[in-house]
């Protein structure tokens, strides 16, 4: 059964702990990192068979087998994945920017100039089950940043072979380089390179715990999302909200692993007791139960305040990866929410919405990071360089103010690259 908390009446640590953390894999995953530098499609082959069950004799996807996994796939979800993909890609151009200019003083140029990253390794999760979605949301930033190189990396299943379902997705999206690889591996593999797999600039995308520590390691070899943990929800919801559409959105999140953390924040103590006994009867009835039982025992809360303006500090102290704002007129509470990666807005605005197909990313700062992160944009895939230009009369007329600073930091050669230009040559 869920937790049900009351503000005031339990420590401030029992409503805003995220449940048990997760294993140090950092050892493991440093040994996995240097055999795969050192060794490269050896080790990728040689923790395939080990990890995956499956004996490969290439890594990368062919065109046939990109094909056939397009044939495989069921004409409606083609559909689906196509109009999902137009939703991500009208919302994703919003974000374009370009650069800009200022020249309002003579002589002087100042500027931005926006230039996307040349390769982009995609993580995309296998395991427990397959995020044909994840492929969508990395990539179609990346495409419309205008990227050069994208690759997937993704674990195949014991019969050698990607699923259909996240190769469909990756043609929809025009990325055609998916390799055959999955966990600490991967990342690895895009971190340095190897025989097969290119050596990229940038590796985003979710993975467990193995996947996330590996990309923590490799970051500054090259530039990561984010550190990924586990999913959450966050809903608030208040007395009218209807509790079976309250415990079926948090189950949403509990059936991704046992780590999930689904919260509700409501000021009904009526609206808590009915929602902790509809997560008991829908549990029952879902495929995934003893994952999201899981989830829900270890790590869920129902929060329950003394009015509906305490959930906003609640839900902002907590910095969920998604937010749900089950009250009547959301958008009157909007700019309470300070502090979350993702918000459904209304009563009939489930998080799988932002899963699947609304436009909005998917990929989510987690674990209380939203409070200085953003969600996966654009922006990861671009990098802005900044450039001045001075004429001879413009530089002249600041050399000795530039001087002036410089030496106040004691750095004379910094003063005198600016004044040297107006001096006489010795004779």
């Amino acid at each position: 059964m869920i937790n049900i908390l009351k503000v005031g009446e339990v420590s401030p640590e029992k409503i805003f702990s995220r449940g048990t953390a997760a294993a140090d894999v950092s050892g493991v995953v440093s040994d996995i990192l240097e055999d795969v530098r050192q060794n490269g499609d050896r080790a990728l082959f040689a923790y395939t068979e080990k990890f995956d069950k499956a004996t490969l004799t290439s890594l990368e996807v062919t065109e046939q087998e990109i094909d056939e996994a397009f044939r495989l796939v069921e004409p409606r979800f083609i559909e689906i994945l196509k109009e999902a993909a137009e939703n991500i890609r009208a919302f994703h151009r919003a974000q374009l920017r370009t650069g800009f200019i200022l020249n309002e003083k003579d002589g002087v140029v100042t500027g931005q100039k926006i230039t996307p990253i040349e390769r982009v390794g995609l993580y995309v999760p296998g395991g427990t089950a397959a995020y044909p979605s994840t492929v969508l949301m990395d990539s179609i930033p990346a495409k419309i940043a205008g990227c050069g190189t994208l690759c997937i990396t993704t674990p195949p299943g014991p019969d050698g072979k990607v699923n259909p379902a996240i190769l469909a997705a990756a043609k929809i999206a025009g990325v055609n380089r998916v390799f055959k690889v999955g966990g600490a591996q991967a990342v690895a593999a895009l971190a340095f390179g190897t025989e097969s797999i290119p050596k990229v600039d940038k590796i985003v995308g979710p993975g467990n715990a193995f996947v996330a520590e590996a990309k923590r390691q490799v970051f500054g070899k090259v530039s990561i999302d984010m550190i990924a943990g586990p999913s959450e929800i966050l809903v608030i919801a208040d007395a009218k909200s209807d509790p079976r559409f309250v415990a079926a959105d948090l189950l949403s999140q509990a059936e991704h692993d046992k780590m999930a953390s689904a919260v509700l924040v409501t000021d009904s103590e009526d609206l808590a007791n009915a929602v902790a006994q509809e997560i008991e009867r829908q549990l029952a009835l879902l495929p995934r139960e003893e994952i999201a039982r899981a989830s829900i025992e270890n790590n869920g809360k129902i929060i329950v305040t003394d009015h509906l303006e305490q959930v906003f500090s609640v839900a902002n102290e907590i910095a969920p990866e998604h937010l749900e704002l089950c009250v009547d007129h959301p958008f009157d509470y909007l700019d309470k929410i300070t502090n979350a990666g993702s918000i459904f807005m209304g009563r009939c605005c489930p998080e799988a919405l932002g899963d699947y197909f609304a436009g909005p990313n998917h990929t989510l700062p987690t674990s209380g990071t939203a409070r200085f992160s953003s969600p996966l944009s654009v922006d990861d895939f671009v990098k802005k360089s900044q450039y001045t230009y001075y004429t001879e009369n413009a530089l002249r007329a600041v050399a000795d103010k530039i001087a002036f600073f410089a030496e106040k930091e004691g750095l004379s050669a910094h003063a005198r690259s600016a004044t040297v230009r107006f001096e006489k040559e010795p004779s």
